[in-house]
């Protein structure tokens, strides 16, 4: 076995211990004291840093709080340092310490690695890794899920049921995909409808970005050519010399000026060739002048008045503003629409061929699921048999010979596709019938405190090596028990302590022999008569003490030396056991 799990607890004002501190040894840890010396207040520690229910009445007469802490070894865990780096809790060394506190307001408080935590997560984190078994404790055995867990582990079927789990998983998921799309069929066509009406309203349009500005350029020419053809022909007018507007004649052309003045500056230019400038940029004006005439005649040759043509601009400018109310203020923006729109449509359209092809990995998966959970039934049913056989033989050897176990496989309603649920097709229930003639019933309906230990003892052990090391406390183990059965019952804990670390508490000599580390705890009385006070303190005791408290376990107040050799004889052989 590796570092012991639990290396050191810590309690404060819990009941009647004022403070206590138990460094833990690895393997069988053993408790004793007389009865009510406080034994189980070791039980409530562990239950509250497991996130068990917390009561202001477990706080110490006098005090405000009760505290309990914890180092807690995490060396053969490391699926629970994955879990805890997972939630940014700090591990550091493979040592975490947990932290529980109680007030008088009944508020609790939790802490992991100095952080503060809700005290959930100490349930979530922890409590499957202390489990507890007395009188008034044995939750996690009387867990239908745990039982189940229990079973599984027993043959390594954990993998095989963790992949049924997860088949179970993505079965629901894909039709929960199915409903989804079968819901929203409706919806979907009328999506589609819409879609598919909005794409082809703008392709039909034929629309181009900058159209509208062309458009609005061509009905202000269409509008207006009257006008233009007038102007126009005036300007060109000026130029050859027929404007009459103005009063010009044929020898008044613009043209014709233009000329004399090239003429003029030409001959000039002899007499003073600073001219030759002017005269040059003369010429040029008067070609540009021959060129700009010949456009005014061309471009009023074009012009005519066309209702037809400014109809349909009109037209078509109306269409564009339409479509602009709708999705867009430019072409752009409408054209932009059309392609958001396309890309919905598609989307819509394939959600048909979507359902199918979810409905064929749905069947495949059903199939898949119904394949790996019949070969989990069947293997379960081997692994029942199995298990009923070594926890009747464990039961036999704690002096219950007459005590029927069973691991009953009972069907389940299927919750996924109508093939299993997310544990297959069966959940485990444990069956117990303590005495002869009983009938086989829950085992969480029939067992007594000390029945239920040593079935918990037994399964235990049978299982000690299908899970990682845990915390496991017993008490009331040797209830009912003696002699030979008791030594039986102490060689199972010592085995199961090769595995997990056990914490133990008993009134059996032989029982306590056999633990590497031995507690004590006792009971005083202070204050006066009329106020009495009671304390409870733990000791870790040395093997000349462990003699002395095993001889008074066996013996009584008054121990003889006899009693003496006795204890100091079991301390002897159980060295040997723990071998």
């Amino acid at each position: 076995m590796g570092s012991a799990l639990i290396e050191l607890l810590r309690i404060q004002n819990i009941a009647v211990v004022e403070s206590a501190e138990l460094e833990f040894g690895e393997g069988l840890n053993v408790l004793t004291g007389e009865t009510g010396a406080g034994k189980s207040v070791i039980l409530g520690a562990l239950s509250l840093l497991s996130g068990g229910r917390a009561s202001p009445e477990l706080i110490r007469e006098g005090a405000e709080e009760a505290v309990v802490e914890a180092i807690f070894r995490t060396e053969a865990l490391p699926t629970l340092e994955e879990e805890l780096s997972a939630r940014g809790l700090l591990v550091e060394e493979h040592s975490v310490v947990l932290r529980r506190t109680v007030s008088r307001t009944g508020r609790s408080r939790a802490r992991i690695g100095g952080q503060l935590v809700p005290v959930g997560v100490l349930g979530e984190l922890f409590s499957g890794r202390f489990e507890i078994s007395s009188q008034h404790a044995s939750q996690s055995l009387l867990s239908a899920e745990t039982q189940s867990l229990l079973l599984d582990a027993s043959a390594n079927l954990l993998p095989l049921r963790e992949k049924v789990a997860m088949g179970a998983a993505s079965l629901r998921q894909i039709e929960e995909e199915v409903e989804q799309l079968r819901a929203a069929g409706e919806e979907r066509a009328r999506q589609q409808d819409f879609l598919a009406y909005q794409v082809h309203e703008i392709d039909e349009a034929k629309l181009f970005a900058g159209e509208r500005a062309l458009l609005e350029t061509e009905r202000l020419r269409l509008g207006n050519v009257e006008r233009l053809v007038t102007e126009v022909q005036r300007s060109a007018g000026c130029f050859a010399g027929s404007n009459t507007d103005y009063g010009a004649d044929e020898g008044r052309a613009a043209l014709v000026l233009i000329g004399e003045a090239a003429r003029s500056l030409e001959g000039l230019v002899e007499l003073d060739p600073g001219l030759a400038e002017l005269s040059r940029r003369v010429d040029e004006l008067q070609v540009e002048a021959q060129d700009v005439a010949a456009e005014l005649d061309s471009y009023a040759s074009t012009l005519e008045v066309d209702p037809q043509r400014l109809e349909d601009v009109e037209a078509r400018l109306a269409q564009i503003e339409q479509l602009a109310r709708k999705y867009g203020g430019s072409e752009e923006e409408i054209l932009a629409f059309r392609n958001r729109a396309g890309e919905e449509l598609a989307v819509v359209e394939g959600a048909d061929e979507q359902l199918v092809r979810l409905q064929d990995d749905r069947d495949a998966a059903a199939a898949s699921l119904k394949k790996d959970a019949r070969e989990l039934s069947g293997k379960r049913v081997k692994a029942a048999k199995t298990l009923e056989k070594k926890v009747q033989v464990a039961l036999t050897e704690l002096a219950m010979p007459a005590a029927l176990f069973s691991a009953d496989l009972q069907p389940v309603e299927p919750s996924c596709g109508g093939v299993c649920g997310p544990g297959g097709l069966e959940r485990t229930e444990f069956l117990f019938a303590a005495n002869e003639g009983s009938s086989l019933r829950p085992l969480r309906k029939v067992a007594s405190g000390g029945e239920l230990s040593r079935v918990f003892l037994a399964v235990k052990n049978v299982l000690r090596a299908a899970s990682d090391g845990l915390v496991l406390l017993f008490d009331e183990v040797d209830t009912g028990i003696g002699g030979g059965v008791a030594e039986r019952v102490g060689r199972l804990l010592v085995d199961l302590a090769r595995e997990h670390q056990v914490l133990c508490i008993t009134h059996l000599p032989q029982i306590a022999a056999l633990g590497e580390t031995h507690f004590v705890i006792q009971k005083s009385a202070s204050g006066s008569k009329s106020s009495p006070r009671v304390k409870t303190s733990v000791m870790r005791i040395t093997h000349e003490q462990r003699v002395e408290e095993i001889a008074r376990m066996a013996g009584g107040e008054k121990v003889k030396e006899a009693t003496r050799k006795h204890a100091a004889a079991l301390l002897s052989d159980a060295v040997s056991i723990r071998k």
